[in-house]
């Protein structure tokens, strides 16, 4: 039987996910001296290894080309649920928050206010559950800059340490919710390949207690 092939999250998500498996009993050499290549294997041709964008270890496992992803819960939230999540990894810890110009009172007013995001379908989710009408503006770089031009009233970003935005002088004003990595899972495969799957997310569960 061909190797169970896993999608990881090019950088840290990536380091942090073949620690783990060498924690479980896997030999990563190959991963870690990988050079240009995009699929490599792990331990004795246990598993494959796909690296990609985060956006794009999802399409990965969605259309059954890889049987599992290690991701972020923002990806997760921002590009679509047909997978299954089997297990919060615990690691690459942050959160989705709604910032502000510092001293700016963002809920007064009746007009409708504007929020620049890279995540807009998070943005329009927390925002419906608040009955609260907001103008989207997509941005693709640093959203911080997007209140201190006055393009929008505030933001929602994923915040780690809150300096960049105190930096910027910009406040948290409210969270929105928590984020790490997750292991998801293709729908067909957890079918097919139930024992194998079932088999690593034990061992990575008893690792990440």
């Amino acid at each position: 039987m061909k190797p169970l092939r896993i999608a990881l999250t090019k950088g840290r998500l990536e380091k942090t996910t073949i620690e783990l498996l060498e924690k479980i009993g896997y030999n990563c050499d190959e991963v870690k001296n990988k050079g240009r290549r995009l699929i490599l294997p792990i331990g004795n041709n246990d598993f494959e290894v796909v690296l990609a964008k985060a956006a794009d270890v999802i399409t990965y496992v969605e259309h059954g080309v890889c049987d599992l992803g290690v991701v972020g819960k923002d990806t997760i939230l921002e590009n679509g649920s047909s997978f299954y999540e089997l297990l919060d990894l615990g690691f690459g810890k942050c959160r989705f928050a709604l910032a502000t110009k510092k001293d700016t009172d963002f809920y007064s007013g009746y007009n409708t206010k504007t929020i620049a995001t890279k995540y807009p379908n998070v943005t329009r989710a927390f925002f419906d559950d608040k009955d609260m009408d907001v103008r989207i503006i997509k941005i693709e770089g640093s959203v911080e800059l997007a209140p201190l031009v006055g393009l929008a009233d505030g933001i929602v970003d994923i915040v780690e340490t809150g300096s960049t935005l105190k930096a910027n002088g910009l406040e948290v004003i409210e969270w929105v919710c928590d984020i790490s990595a997750r292991l998801i899972a293709n729908t067909a495969s957890l079918k097919l390949r139930k024992a194998e799957i079932e088999e690593l997310q034990k061992k990575l569960e008893a690792v990440t207690k």
